[in-house]
This record gives C-alpha cells, structure tokens and sequence, in this order.
C-alpha cells in the first residue's frame, strides 16, 4: 500500500513539476535531463545506493499509444525495448550501517551529488525542479527502504 502511494505521489509531482504554459510561437529550443539519487534506508547497511542518469535518449512517442472509446487495446511496448542499459552509475554510500544511521555517509552522499550538480552545470545544464520521495520501513519484518530525488535539468539547444 505505501509503494503504491509513493509511486502515485511521484507520478502527480512529476505532473506538476512539468506543466509549463508557452505562447504556441514562442517554443524555445531545450532539452530536458533527469538524474536520480537512490539513497538506502535499510538498517545495517545492507541496501545499495546510487546516483543514475541515461547516456541515450528514449523518444515516449515510441512507448505510447491512444485509446478510444472503439479502439480500447492495450499498450503493446516490449519492455526490452524501453529499458536502458546505457547508463552512468555512480556509488553513493547508505544512510545506515551497522552501528546504525551513519551522518558521515550521509554528507560523504552531499559532496558527491554537489560535484555531479557543479558539473551539469559546467555543462550548461539548468537544475529546474527537485522532487523527493520516501518509502520508508512499514513494520516489523519488513527491512525496505529508500530516499529517492529527482533532478530535473534544462538547457537551451
């Protein structure tokens, strides 16, 4: 129940995050980049993290289709086809070890997203939006956990 949750707030905070209102004549060349951190949030320092960003670009007009009151069929995309294996993954350390929540790790985490935001920069990049999300442990037994935020980037082409 909570995952659902947190998948349906990150769905509506994407939706927000990406309504812009343009003049039709006035569409500004730009592209659009999202990098993600998954920090871990499992006890013991058992979980992994990571910062992750495509190197390829995906066109969603290939994964998409319409539906129609005549034409209700459902979405026919292979999932091998949508998922990239072409990536950049930088280690992140976990929020938790042993001895439990691990402040060093967690600012170790601070220093290294800030290089890759310096960078992007450097780059021409625009950091536009931040979304974050928790899923978080629900009980006894359960042992899962993670901090995920967006970094949505723009720059003019």
């Amino acid at each position: 129940m909570k995952k659902n949750l947190l998948i349906i707030g990150l769905l509506i905070a994407g939706f927000i995050s990406f309504s812009f209102v343009q003049e039709e004549d006035t569409v500004p060349e730009v592209e659009y980049k999202v990098i993600t951190s998954i920090e871990s949030i499992v006890s013991n320092g058992l979980g992994r993290s990571r910062l992750i960003s495509s190197n390829i670009d995906r066109n969603y007009e290939d994964f998409t289709s319409g539906q129609t009151e005549e034409d209700n069929s459902r979405n026919k995309s292979k999932r091998g086809d949508i998922r990239v294996k072409d990536f950049e993954e930088t280690k992140l350390l976990n929020f938790y070890n042993i001895g439990g929540i691990r402040f060093q790790n967690i600012v170790a985490n601070d220093a290294v997203v800030s290089s890759k935001l310096t960078s992007m920069a450097k780059e021409g990049w625009e950091l536009m939006f931040i979304n974050s999300a928790v899923e978080s442990d629900s009980g006894k037994g359960d042992g899962q956990g993670i901090f995920i935020t967006r970094y949505t980037f723009k720059r003019s082409l």
